[in-house]
């Protein structure tokens, strides 16, 4: 189940360079400033994943709930932590979101299986 893991990064780490390759600069100052709105600040970065894990899972984007989800789990998020940020996902996203918390599941317990 792992391999869920890999395939996405390995996609992600792929597409991203060959994106960040055509060299437009509004392109490259989206991704700077989505890499630096999840440095510690105010809020510590546990907070920020699980705050960019609740709006992905509201918003629907299955790479962005697993983007967050593989951060949370290597800020050490508990799977606890993550299901509780889940449920208020659900719960203000309603019914239309619960594929996503089954990929989401799935994929939390790929990254466990990794350990």
């Amino acid at each position: 189940m792992s391999d869920i893991v890999e395939e996405f990064n390995t996609y992600r780490s792929k597409m991203n360079d060959r994106i960040l390759a055509d060299n437009n600069k509004i392109i490259k100052r989206i991704f700077n400033l989505d890499t630096n709105a999840f440095q510690a600040g105010a809020l510590d970065i546990k907070t920020k994943e699980l705050l960019g894990l609740v709006a992905s899972t509201v918003l629907r984007c299955d790479d962005c709930i697993k983007y967050h989800l593989e951060s949370s789990f290597k800020e050490g998020l508990t799977k606890e932590e993550v299901v509780e940020a889940l449920s208020i996902a659900t719960l203000v996203g309603g019914t239309i979101v619960i594929p996503h918390l089954r990929r989401a599941y799935e994929f939390w317990d790929a990254l466990e299986q990794q350990r």
